[in-house]
């Protein structure tokens, strides 16, 4: 199936960005970084498999477990409603992204690269500082490697250390961005 170039899913724009090592063989028809619509989650996952949809599911709970500061909740009520919302759509400020992070021409954005496997094999440089056997942050680059989202390797309490981590460690991007 052909991918058309495409590099990733979500808000082009996108302040939160997310890299994952593979791709859903999903038929998108345009190439670069593809915005979703509401019914493309649900569509991914029933075409590409549970696997997809358990990807999509982590990063909204991950995103509405975050501060509103950081500007995911909104006005919705639940992660699921985040998700099929909001989540991976244009304005979104979120992204799932196919390609190794760019790290040096976005200084704004926090990147967030899933698994650890993936991020060996990115060669991310000498500043990322292993916090624990799962969890890696390099604070200049505003990058965190965690596990793949997957219940069983990113479970909900791990995804509330990822929120706090976040919170803590990159807090002043997003109030910044919500005062300025």
């Amino acid at each position: 199936m052909a991918h058309y170039g495409i590099n990733g899913l979500g808000d082009h724009n996108a302040r939160f960005r997310v890299y994952i090592g593979n791709r859903p063989d999903h038929e998108f028809g345009k190439a670069g970084i593809v915005a979703l619509t509401q019914e493309d989650i649900l569509r991914i996952g029933q075409h590409c498999g549970n696997g997809w949809r358990k990807v999509f599911n982590v990063y909204a709970k991950l995103a509405f477990t975050l501060p509103p500061s950081f500007g995911f909740k909104r006005n919705f009520r639940s992660w699921q409603q985040y998700r099929d919302n909001s989540l991976l759509q244009q304005g979104s400020n979120t992204a799932l992204l196919f390609t190794p992070p760019d790290l040096t021409n976005r200084p704004d954005c926090v990147h967030i690269v899933m698994g650890r496997t993936y991020a060996k094999s990115l060669d991310l440089g000498e500043g990322l500082r292993w916090i624990n056997p799962e969890f890696a942050v390099d604070h200049t680059k505003r990058l965190i490697v965690c596990p793949y989202f997957d219940y069983r390797q990113l479970s909900n309490i791990k995804i509330l250390f990822l929120s706090d981590l976040i919170e803590r460690t990159f807090f002043e991007l997003f109030i910044q961005r919500s005062i300025g």
